[in-house]
């Protein structure tokens, strides 16, 4: 089945509101009232394997969708089966893989209903076609329900720009926010705990793709981790959200670099700049979490607090801003219709297998460690920075290209080579902090506090120094994973 080539855009009330304002939006050619119910095990084992089942009644029109969701979507020519069926009783046989893989006596049950107004337009956009759907309605789990206002755009024929060309245009009157949950996973987190972290996912890369598809994967999954994290912080000021939400835009950022050689123009080094930018204003905030996470004098807390708010309206501001959305349309267009899709220039890398250009990215990586990496305590702090900087593209470029190098005895090595990392990268950033610091308690007019030096001690300095050159030594003498 040829891929949905779309746009999931998630809609503020006020946004939804303001959407009525854009004159091609006025009529809608169709409206559809839809209710979906969700199957699953009792214990979601479906969705847990990554597939989801699905009954959706338009009318007097009952249709069953199988979706094979994440790892599971690349064990098949198809992603998604899709047949009528009499009533609201699931259909577990051949016409979908469910039977096969879970086995013929699978039971499933009601998980949660979704319940939508559907407003349909067909537009024309530079003679693209494009089908504007506006969804308005709740996921329902008993007595639990969320709101859904999501606007998704699908080309139906024409050129992929011209998605964006549109949805810049209702970026115009309703600032919007690129949707990266299904509404599956929508329900199956409004019936579990609701979580406020979210941690990089698995990447399952296939060793002969491209190496250009691989980063073009390896992108959507690090900004897919930054929006899931950046909801959550628009609505609480949680201390590991930001954190994670910065993970992941220095992950981006990584990615970026580690593919710089496939990736050509000027636009690349722009976008990756802006996410410099808006990292950064995270990183103000989390070097005040890093403080309080010491501090145990109840005046110099107190002080932290009120500056950390300070920081945090900052992060706010940020996130909100015209600024930040523009890039994250500009990056999503680059991103699905930029110039390194094609091998139009440097075809010789970007025509390499990913699993061979990963062997060539790791090496790299590795070497720059090394030679930053010597001699830990005979060089200044910028030195031991940049080690640490050397030694976090290591890292992520071990995580983005595991999947790769998934026998038994890599595996292994692979294992042992991420709990080496782990502990240089802790060793390095204590030492960092322990520059930073200072700088942090100096911005806020702290740095005379009398107890400004239970949180930035340098006793532990030369221990934390020779630790670090430990694991670095650990890392050099492991064997390679990708080997």
């Amino acid at each position: 089945m040829p891929s949905e080539v779309e746009l999931k855009l998630e809609l503020s009330a006020e946004a939804a509101k303001r959407l009525s304002n854009l004159k091609l939006l006025t009529k809608p050619d169709k409206v559809l009232n839809q209710t979906a119910t969700y199957f699953d095990t009792e214990d979601h084992k479906l969705f847990e394997k990554g597939f989801t089942l699905r009954i959706r009644r338009t009318g007097d029109a009952h249709v069953q969708t199988v979706k094979a969701l994440g790892r599971s979507r690349s064990l098949f020519s198809r992603s998604e089966w899709e047949m009528p069926v009499n009533g609201d009783e699931p259909v577990i046989d051949d016409s979908n893989p469910l039977k096969t893989e879970f086995g013929g006596e699978l039971s499933v049950s009601p998980a949660f209903d979704v319940e939508i107004e559907r407003r349909l337009w067909m537009v024309n956009e530079n003679g693209s076609q494009i089908e504007v759907a506006i969804d308005k309605g709740s996921v329902v789990s008993g007595d639990r329900l969320t709101a859904v206002r999501e606007a998704e755009l699908e080309l139906k024929d024409g050129s992929e720009k011209d998605l964006f060309v549109f949805a810049r245009k209702i970026e115009a009157v309703a600032p919007i926010r690129f949707g990266v949950r299904s509404k599956a996973e929508r329900g199956f987190a409004l019936i579990e705990q609701q979580r406020s972290v979210f941690e990089a996912e698995r990447l399952d890369l296939e060793p002969n793709m491209r190496a250009s598809d691989a980063f073009l994967a390896i992108a959507v999954s690090c900004f897919r981790h930054f929006r899931l994290n950046e909801d959550v912080l628009l609505r609480q000021r949680h201390a590991e959200t930001l954190h994670q939400a910065r993970v992941a835009l220095r992950r981006l950022r990584s990615a970026f670099s580690l593919f710089k050689p496939l990736l050509p123009g000027a636009e690349p080094q722009r976008l990756n700049d802006e996410l410099r930018w808006l990292a950064g204003v995270l990183g103000e905030a989390r070097n005040l979490d890093v403080l309080l996470a010491k501090a145990a004098d109840a005046d110099l807390r107190s002080r932290l607090e009120n500056a950390r708010e300070g920081t945090y309206d900052d992060v706010a501001r940020a996130l909100e801003s015209s600024r930040a959305r523009a890039l994250m349309l500009d990056f999503n267009e680059w991103l699905r219709c930029g110039e390194y899709l094609s091998l139009a220039e440097t075809e010789d890398l970007r025509s390499l297998q990913a699993v061979e250009f990963a062997d060539m990215a790791l090496n790299g990586m590795r070497k720059k460690l090394k030679k930053h990496g010597q001699a830990l305590a005979k060089v200044d702090d910028e030195q031991r920075h940049e080690a640490r900087k050397d030694a976090k593209k290591l890292r992520y470029a071990a995580e983005f290209f595991a999947s790769l190098f998934d026998d038994k005895r890599s595996l292994r090595r692979h294992e042992r080579f991420l709990k080496a990392m782990s502990e240089l990268q802790d060793c390095l950033g204590s030492l960092i902090d322990l520059v930073t610091g200072p700088e942090v308690l100096r911005k806020h007019g702290l740095i005379d506090h009398p107890a400004c030096d239970s949180v930035v001690s340098h006793a532990n300095k030369d221990t934390l120094v020779g630790d670090a050159q430990t694991w670095l030594d650990t890392v050099m003498d492991s064997k390679r994973f990708w080997r």
